[in-house]
């Protein structure tokens, strides 16, 4: 299996219910808190409503006609500057390891300049090494301390990248 047998999309309504469960599954599975995190945001179970406003956008990989993973950016919360935040990227296993994770990423930042953001910021998990991997070899750099609000106090890793 490769990364041609899945499709990256951007989200539908129809999408909500098991891309919360991606979510929530992968949150579990890597032993994150279920509190300060994604978990329990109420975005979380209607993703396609959350991201439809000016300057977002949210793309789910699909594989087999199943919600596999996701990924968006939107305006960074509580901050008043042109940076957004790439948002929610979870992958179940089905969809690791085959380069999806980079191809969200450009996807998702390529979304963003052309909306005119300059910065990218990024929260995540110290034990989610996979990640913060993907994140630090596609150029984003660590952060001493959070920007803005996301209300995801439990994530303590904060990264930045110009676009």
């Amino acid at each position: 299996m490769t990364s041609k047998d899945f499709i990256i999309r951007e989200i539908k309504v129809k999408d909500n219910i098991a891309l919360a469960k991606v979510i929530r599954n992968v949150i579990l599975e890597m032993g994150a808190p279920k509190v300060g995190t994604a978990f329990e945001d109420e975005a979380t179970d209607k993703m396609f409503e959350t991201y439809q406003k000016e300057n977002a956008v949210y793309f789910v990989v699909e594989h087999k006609n199943q919600v596999v993973g996701g990924a968006g950016i939107a305006q960074l919360d509580n901050f008043d500057g042109n940076i957004c935040e790439l948002q929610k990227m979870y992958f179940l296993p089905i969809a690791r390891g085959k380069g999806l994770g980079t191809k969200l990423i450009e996807t998702c930042l390529e979304k963003a300049k052309n909306y005119g953001f300059e910065k990218c910021y990024l929260e995540t998990l110290p034990y989610m090494k996979a990640a913060v991997k993907l994140y630090k070899r596609y150029g984003f750099k660590d952060l001493d301390k959070p920007m803005g609000n996301t209300c995801h106090y439990s994530c303590n890793v904060w990264m930045i990248k110009e676009i």
